[in-house]
């Protein structure tokens, strides 16, 4: 029986996902709403007072730490459940218990209640939003930059969409194309021109 142990736990590691993961799941977005402060400071009405320095890094501050401390909860909710990184009942309890959390550090039990439904409300929903979009800003990035899958043939690192008006041309169509330039060219006259002429 002591033989049989250690197998069923190396299975069990295998088939977990990597844990590199999380971290894009958690830094990415920190780092995205440390911008967000940040830019949201630049146009604060308490800029004049504290000074536009200061109010850019208290509100960019201010946004990281609250977005590490929800992403951080939904992943702890995540690997407790035993759930996928899209579980929305994953975002609703992590937004549940860092508003509380946060709320009571900074108003109170008043500010508890009011920032939990606050961040359940705000994370979900950015959440929901984030698992809408993704499909479709994937399209858009394969079809600008190509398939990594190798089923299309990606001849650059930037692919134009089919509606652009600019057209990259292989070797055939460019050849066409300067034949046509030069029969357009002496059907208009425009090579007989001398300098007798003109």
């Amino acid at each position: 029986m002591a033989s049989d142990d250690p197998k069923p736990s190396q299975s069990k590691s295998e088939s977990e996902p990597p844990s590199s993961s999380w971290k894009d799941r958690i830094v990415f977005p920190t780092l995205v709403a440390g911008i967000v402060g940040a830019g949201a400071g630049l146009v604060s009405k308490h800029r004049k007072v504290v000074g536009l320095p200061t109010s850019s890094a208290t509100y960019a501050a201010n946004f990281a730490i609250v977005t590490a401390c929800y992403c951080g909860a939904r992943e702890y909710v995540g690997i407790t459940r035993k759930t996928g990184p899209d579980d929305l009942l994953n975002s609703a309890i992590a937004g549940f218990g860092s508003g509380a959390i946060l709320g009571r550090l900074y108003g109170g039990p008043v500010a508890a209640v009011r920032y939990s439904i606050l961040f359940t409300i705000a994370g979900t929903t950015v959440d929901y939003a984030t698992i809408k979009l993704r499909p479709v800003l994937k399209s858009y990035k394969e079809s600008m930059l190509g398939s990594n899958d190798g089923s299309k043939k990606n001849d650059g690192w930037l692919n134009l969409p089919d509606w652009s008006p600019i057209k990259v041309l292989d070797e055939e169509a460019l050849a066409a194309k300067q034949a046509r330039e030069k029969q357009l060219y002496a059907q208009r006259g425009l090579g007989n021109f001398t300098k007798e002429e003109s």
